[in-house]
């Protein structure tokens, strides 16, 4: 158990290194998160935390309450830098279903069903991020993704039930931020060939 508590204080530590940078970033104008993302991040990431406590995930899903918090908080600075505002109906689609996992989870009486329905809701809200990373690989950071793959690592390994509806999440979030990682380094690279002469 003590052996948990460390690991889950470590994803802590990874979460608030992640964001602290990514929220000065912010603040200077370098980094532009798109807001609806956020937006539908922080309320799903919430969700789920609350559904990892109800499925006894204990000490491991301390993090992803810290990181709900925070992305909240994230969401309210890109409204209020005017980062990228843009809401599709799409975005629109994604958060009402987000706010729909609750009367899932109500009448099922079972948190995975939410779990399943927030964590897909999740991924898809990655599209606007998606699009922006594709076109401006520069206005997202390598260093949060790749801590956040690390902390979603620890976050598995500090679970104290392992089922379904605490795993997922952060399974899925962890091949999301390789995914992303391996997108923003591969437009780079195709920027800076772009500006090589011939």
């Amino acid at each position: 158990m003590f052996y948990k508590e460390i690991v889950s204080a470590i994803a802590i530590a990874l979460t608030l290194m992640a964001f602290i940078p990514y929220i000065r970033a912010i603040l200077k104008g370098s980094v532009k998160p798109h807001v609806f993302s956020w937006i539908i991040w922080g309320a799903t990431t919430l969700l789920i935390f609350v559904a990892q406590l109800e499925d006894k995930g204990g000490v491991g899903t301390w993090p992803i309450g810290v990181s709900a918090s925070i992305t909240i908080f994230i969401a309210y600075l890109a409204f209020l830098k005017r980062a990228d505002i843009s809401i599709t109906r799409t975005d629109w689609v994604f958060f009402i279903s987000a706010l729909s996992s609750l009367p899932l989870w109500y009448f099922t009486s079972d948190p995975l069903w939410a779990v399943v329905l927030l964590t897909t809701i999740d991924v898809i809200g990655f599209g606007p991020t998606v699009r922006k990373i594709y076109h401006f690989p520069y206005s997202e950071s390598l260093l949060f993704f790749a801590l956040f793959t690390v902390r979603n690592v620890l976050v598995i390994l500090a679970l104290e039930n392992l089922s379904v509806t605490t795993l997922l999440f952060p399974v899925v979030m962890v091949g999301l931020c390789i995914l992303l990682i391996a997108l923003i380094s591969y437009r780079r690279r195709f920027f800076a060939m772009q500006k090589v002469p011939h």
